[in-house]
């Protein structure tokens, strides 16, 4: 039986969280793993308890907001966010944590992961925002693309 990498293992599931995501547009998933193990998860939409936007439409569409651009004009948080703001409320240390996330993160999650003290970002596409890029490269934190071709089974 052949079983799947950790980076496949972590990102099959990131992938499943992104599905209970509410956003009309783009839905992403993210999850914090320590030492192998899942330390909290997010998804992006709306915070609890407000109209998901299926409901009441979406900021964005009606603004003609493109993609990247204006996050504050957005009812909802981001994927990355959700995960940081659920260990926060667990109190879930995840100083030294990777975190996996089906986009690369935008400047404001990218902000987050920074003063979190993750450690590494292992996402599955790209997302194209030249100031997080920049940030991050200034920190050593680890950023790899995800290419389920290219990864191994661990026996």
């Amino acid at each position: 039986m052949q079983r799947p990498s950790w980076d496949q293992y972590f990102m099959d599931i990131t992938r499943l969280v992104a599905t209970r995501s509410t956003c009309m547009r783009r839905q992403v998933g993210a999850i914090i793993v320590k030492n192998r193990n899942i330390l909290a998860t997010g998804y992006n939409g709306v915070p609890s308890g407000i109209t998901h936007c299926e409901a009441s439409g979406c900021l964005r569409e009606r603004l003609q907001i493109p993609s990247g651009e204006r996050h504050e004009l957005c009812r909802g948080l981001h994927a990355e966010q959700n995960a940081i703001i659920q260990a926060a409320r667990h109190g879930i240390n995840i100083d030294g944590a990777l975190l996996y996330c089906t986009t690369m993160p935008c400047i404001i999650c990218t902000k987050m992961i920074i003063n979190a003290g993750i450690t590494a970002v292992i996402y599955g596409e790209g997302y194209t925002d030249s100031l997080a890029s920049e940030m991050i490269a200034e920190t050593g934190i680890s950023v790899t693309s995800f290419n389920a071709e290219k990864q191994e089974t661990a026996l």
